[in-house]
């Protein structure tokens, strides 16, 4: 598995910045209850961890993630804000240390997208859910993204995007898949609810940490691997950067949907 966004101080803070600001759009409706426990597969550096201890502070969180780098961030930021109720553990979702039957719920937000074999991971997650759990997946999809000015180069640094993590196995537009994907995985009552993001210049909140720190932020992110693949070049990319940025002006609307399943075995 290829983190295309890369393991850096940058991508730590784009991550905190879409945390942030996607709270309430992502996790309005997820909480645990007394005494679960729960698994957070792929936390990363944290991002989704602090609200899921918050949201549900009677709760036992196990948070895995490959990256040993990730993790230790992850538990400083946990720490820093005084959570008691997750522990952390480096770990490889296609090769779980847990037994069967392990947890009573499973959350993985944003992480499907990066794997080869979507499928092959929620079983391996599925096994270890108890009767009656369920697993809450959120991914985006860069497909569904929009907005005015309309912008030809800011379409292809997008797709550049979408097109190198496609070469390193991943999908970008994972987010529409979510249905087919837990039902072929053998999960049932599938329900999948699509959390659009709209931003004008009435939603300064939004412009600055949605439209400039997350979404923009990641496409830079990934200028210099793109031009060197050849997915685009030098002046399309930075047009298409230019032409991000114009959306966030007083004119500026700027649309992108994610997608939130909840599944139970």
């Amino acid at each position: 598995m290829e983190y295309v966004h890369g393991y850096n101080d940058r991508e730590n803070i784009r991550l905190q910045d879409q945390a942030a600001t996607l709270v309430e759009l992502l996790h309005s409706d997820t909480f645990y209850p007394k005494g679960s426990r729960v698994l957070e597969a792929g936390c990363g550096v944290g991002a989704q961890t602090i609200t899921l201890a918050k949201n549900s502070p009677e709760a036992q969180f196990t948070s895995i993630d490959i990256s040993e780098s990730s993790i230790a961030q992850a538990k400083e930021k946990i720490a820093k804000a005084g959570f008691k109720n997750v522990t952390f553990q480096q770990a490889d979702i296609f090769n779980l240390p847990f037994a069967p039957e392990s947890f009573d719920y499973i959350f993985l937000c944003f992480v499907l997208e990066h794997l080869p074999k979507p499928i092959d991971a929620l079983l391996a997650l599925k096994k270890l859910l108890k009767p009656a759990g369920t697993i809450t997946a959120i991914e985006g999809d860069h497909g569904s993204t929009y907005f005015h000015p309309d912008n030809e180069s800011a379409h292809k640094a997008i797709q550049s995007l979408v097109d190198l993590q496609s070469k390193s196995g991943g999908n970008a537009n994972i987010g529409r898949q979510l249905y087919p994907l837990l039902n072929s995985a053998g999960f049932e009552k599938v329900n999948v609810s699509p959390r659009m993001v709209y931003v004008d210049a009435s939603r300064s909140h939004f412009v600055e940490g949605f439209t400039k720190n997350t979404f923009t932020a990641m496409i830079e992110g990934v200028r210099e691997p793109v031009i060197k693949a050849g997915l685009i070049n030098v002046k399309t990319f930075d047009d298409g950067i230019k032409g991000l940025y114009r959306t966030t002006e007083p004119d500026g609307v700027f649309c992108y949907t994610f997608f939130k399943a909840v599944a139970s075995v």
